[in-house]
């Protein structure tokens, strides 16, 4: 009889101590986590430090939360930029709990606390987004003279983030509005324009890209044309030189044989006319041609003296 009692009494014991799903007197406290403990929705007790901790079995109620950084992956949102140019915005932010009392008591749970701190920080970019342009948020790639890639937009979406996140922290800290969490980072994953505008963008990209190729071939061919007029103007005054010069020495060597003939006809006279003749013989004797001359020339006198003093034959 005694053995059934002391089983039930165990039993009795175990349900109040441990308690199915958490409902015994005892629960443990990671050191990642922050416990409130509650009794008919009253905060009871704040556990901020780990370790076994007790309760009042089956009436208390066990509530827990990361002390970690939290994040919260907002809807993507569009949002229009200082020229009513509207982006699609995909951000996140992550916070951590510094007070679970104060989160418990203005939040509740993960899921509000998400909801209202989401709506918060994409308040603060929408303001932020509102006054910057498509290229200071989405950023551009740029080339410079020299060939060097840099990306604009950059510096200024950093500084879009850090107002977005002071301006939030400050509105969850506010006094009226305490939410117990600090405001760590803010992000933004993707900012794009919207689907229907972007065929737009792609044809008057298109046509950008098209322009600058277009004014690029009518520079590369002004600057063909005046390299080739260049070139054509070198080459006539190069040829002309030549031809001024080939004329000044084919003069020279013109006046050189003149002055040589001369000086030949004057040394012997009766040689030159006879190697004059012997050409002319040569010519007009090495081909079938007819020539008539009188019997009198004087081309027939070597014909019948080698020294050209002998008659010159009749015909």
């Amino acid at each position: 009889m005694k053995t059934p009692i002391i089983v039930l009494g165990a039993i009795l014991l175990m349900l109040i101590f441990l308690g199915p799903g958490g409902q015994g007197a005892f629960f443990t406290v990671d050191e990642t986590h922050l416990v409130v403990v509650t009794r008919f929705g009253d905060i009871r007790s704040i556990h901020t430090s780990s370790g076994i901790k007790a309760k009042l079995p089956f009436v208390d109620q066990v509530n827990t939360f990361d002390r970690r950084l939290l994040r919260v992956d907002m809807q993507p949102d569009t949002l229009p930029d200082r020229e009513k140019e509207f982006l699609v915005i995909d951000a996140y932010t992550r916070y951590r709990i510094i007070d679970v009392r104060k989160f418990f008591e203005k939040l509740g749970d993960l899921d509000r606390a998400e909801d209202r701190i989401g709506r918060i920080v994409i308040s603060g970019l929408r303001e932020e987004i509102a006054k910057r342009t498509k290229e200071e948020i989405i950023g551009a790639a740029e080339e410079d003279v020299e060939g060097v890639r840099t990306v604009i937009g950059t510096a200024s979406r950093q500084e879009i983030l850090d107002n977005v996140r002071q301006a939030a922290d400050q509105t969850v800290k506010a006094s009226e509005n305490d939410f117990g969490v600090e405001i760590k980072d803010v992000r933004i994953k993707r900012a794009d324009f919207p689907e229907a505008a972007q065929q737009n963008i792609f044809a008057r990209m298109t046509a950008e890209r098209q322009r600058i190729s277009r004014e690029f071939r009518a520079e590369g061919q002004e600057q063909r044309d005046t390299i080739e007029a260049s070139a054509n103007r070198e080459r006539t005054i190069i040829l002309a030189e030549a031809d001024r010069t080939a004329n000044l020495t084919r003069g020279e060597g013109e006046a050189q044989a003149i002055t040589i003939f001369a000086e030949a006809l004057e040394q012997d006279p009766e040689f030159f006319a006879f190697q004059r003749s012997l050409e002319a013989y040569r010519k007009f004797l090495s081909t079938n041609a007819t020539v008539v001359l009188s019997s009198e020339a004087d081309l027939f006198r070597f014909l019948e003296d080698p020294n050209g003093n002998g008659p010159v034959a009749t015909p």
